[in-house]
């Protein structure tokens, strides 16, 4: 059994949720009944993206809200056995759940039930301020209360540290205040498009996003996060990087793409979480190294964690990573 880390590279900031998933054919229509095979496991985009910096080789602390219940009692063990050091705020609610439906090409629907996510609050986040502080990386996405979010990514930039925002998922909107807290950002395409709709007043489909001519994603992406790097998931198209033209973090362009990895999927639940997790591990570890590199380290990451079933259980270590993609 690992220990617990006294100072975390990374600090993963929000949600775990108990995963119901079923698995059937096609996704179900309204009215629709499917069979199917049930499992159950952990699951929300904090705790996979904690388990993922974790098992990606980081010190890593993840602060949460969870009930006095079973679903509590999982995300301690969990945490205990990947050495993640957990700070949570117990709540009177049931700890979060989500029903999960996977059809045969592994796509996914989800419904989130938050429970105690919703009860994280900015007084507990403020406790956190020194293990923030300590961090080379704090990470949070948007199953958390605004609020809540806002305070830790503000609490990393205060203090020198890396601040990056996951704004998933998308039916969530971003305000601005916490848009500006982001050093960095990776959004999916659905995720990308809601931005800008919401902040540059252009209305673009997800599905477009990966064919808009580079240039022009790019000056949209400088447009919405001026000062901070934005990396766009595209599933089998990759990704997309856009840096500030003056602070590439290492890399030779402003904008480039990079390619997906060759893989069998069988699920893509927690795919994102797993580059989001993967890459703020990257970052805290190794500081000196391309943006470029790690990038294609986090990318590789999340395409295997695609071979699997689950979310947080779906979650590679480094050493399976490097087994099959090479170091």
């Amino acid at each position: 059994m690992s220990t617990q880390p006294a100072s975390p590279d990374v600090v993963v900031v929000g949600s775990f949720n108990v995963d119901h998933v079923w698995r059937t054919d096609a996704l179900p229509a309204p009215g629709a009944t499917h069979g199917g095979e049930y499992a159950s496991g952990p699951g929300g985009k904090g705790f996979n993206q904690a388990t993922a910096a974790a098992r990606s080789g980081a010190r890593t602390a993840f602060v949460c809200a969870l009930g006095d219940d079973v679903g509590g009692q999982l995300a301690r063990a969990l945490a205990t056995a990947d050495g993640i050091d957990l700070r949570d705020q117990r709540s009177p609610s049931p700890t979060g759940t989500a029903g999960i439906f996977v059809d045969a090409q592994g796509r996914n629907s989800i419904v989130i039930g938050p429970g105690a996510n919703a009860c994280l609050d900015t007084g507990f986040i403020d406790a956190q301020r020194d293990t923030i502080a300590a961090a080379g990386v704090t990470l949070a996405q948007l199953e958390s209360p605004i609020e809540a979010v806002t305070a830790a990514l503000r609490h990393a930039r205060d203090t020198g540290r890396l601040a990056m925002l996951n704004p998933a998922p998308a039916n969530v909107a971003v305000p601005r205040d916490l848009l500006a807290m982001a050093d960095l950002l990776t959004p999916n395409e659905t995720e990308c498009a809601g931005l800008f709709a919401r902040h540059l007043g252009e209305r673009i489909d997800g599905d477009a996003v990966a064919y808009l001519d580079s240039p022009r994603l790019h000056a949209l992406c400088r447009d919405l996060l001026p000062g901070g790097t934005v990396v766009i998931t595209l599933g089998a198209a990759g990704c997309f990087v856009s840096h500030p033209d003056n602070a590439t973090r290492g890399d030779d362009t402003a904008w480039y793409r990079l390619g997906a990895e060759t893989v069998a999927v069988v699920d893509t639940t927690g795919a994102g979480d797993a580059f989001s997790g993967a890459l703020a591990a990257a970052l805290a570890t190794r500081p000196g190294e391309p943006f470029a590199a790690l990038l294609r380290d986090a990318s590789r990451y999340a395409a295997l964690s695609t071979e699997r079933p689950g979310a947080a259980t779906a979650m590679p270590t480094r050493e399976e990573v490097a087994a099959r993609f090479g170091g």
